[in-house]
């Protein structure tokens, strides 16, 4: 694991309060990577790797779903408009938690959702409350990986899931270039540290989880910041963001070095599934 102790509490939720706007004309209503298979557009793709996620995780309708790090509300009300999944969703944004609220009614399913301003590391739920804890692209924010997936076992029914897609540091590096390149996504994106593949299973598994899958979606997934980096040039967004604060303009500018970190092997894009035993 890779770590970055500058990164604060407070920064992360300032973050994500005054970049979200940014986010969504950047790439759209889904705060996460697309996952292409050929050459679909970049919402098709984000929808593709929603619905991935959860045919490997077993969601076939019905469940009842603890989305961490909710964002806007993306894959809660996708997949309680497809799946009449029962979403409960956590942001440590009040802005997102309002947006994420606002736009499940516009696509009618506030029935099914819920959302709430709240950090997860500071969460309590009940025992056997969810069928399945989903994390898309919201454990890099986290201080404490480990606890996360020690609470989601508790939190989950016996034969629940957890399921999770992150950005990863790559395993074993040894060149400095390499390691300062996961430093400079973890200072520009706020990530306090980045896990490797291995890290991540070695929590899940002393958590008490079995794992049933491990993906590497790297090449699948970094043509995400390809397209975010022309965005950025073609509508001169960081001319606007020079007007918010600087940590924006920050954020913008490390869109290069994590397309870059993704094609040396510096960090790498990662799924994993895994189930609570009965």
């Amino acid at each position: 694991m890779i770590s970055s102790p500058a990164v604060e509490r407070r920064s992360i939720r300032g973050h994500y309060n005054l970049s979200t706007l940014f986010y969504r004309m950047l790439w759209g209503p889904h705060l996460h990577h697309g996952l292409w298979r050929a050459d679909e557009s970049a919402w098709v793709a984000q929808v593709h790797l929603t619905e991935k996620l959860a045919e490997l995780a077993g969601i076939h309708g019905g469940e009842k779903i603890l989305d961490v790090g909710c964002g806007m509300g993306g894959s809660s009300i996708h997949l309680a408009k497809k799946l009449r999944c029962h979403a409960e969703g956590v942001t440590v944004s009040p802005f997102q938690q309002k947006w994420a609220t606002l736009s499940a009614g516009w696509h009618g399913v506030s029935n099914l959702t819920r959302f709430q301003c709240l950090d997860v590391e500071q969460a309590v739920f009940e025992p056997a409350r969810f069928d399945v804890v989903w994390s898309v692209e919201c454990t890099e924010h986290l201080f404490d990986k480990p606890r996360l997936f020690q609470n989601a076992c508790a939190w989950l029914k016996p034969g629940g899931r957890v399921a999770i897609c992150a950005w990863l540091a790559g395993e074993e590096l040894q060149r400095a270039e390499q390691i300062q390149q996961v430093k400079d996504v973890c200072d520009g994106f706020f990530c306090p540290s980045l896990g490797t593949s291995s890290d991540y299973v070695a929590w899940m598994e002393q958590a008490g989880f079995r794992m049933q899958h491990v993906e590497d979606w790297t090449d699948r997934v970094y043509r995400t910041w390809e397209i975010c980096r022309d965005r950025v040039r073609r509508f001169r967004i960081r001319s606007i963001a020079r007007l918010i604060d600087q940590e924006t303009v920050v954020f913008l500018d490390r869109f290069d070095t994590i397309l870059d970190a993704y094609k040396t092997g510096a960090m790498k894009y990662g799924c994993f599934v895994a189930q609570k035993p009965v």
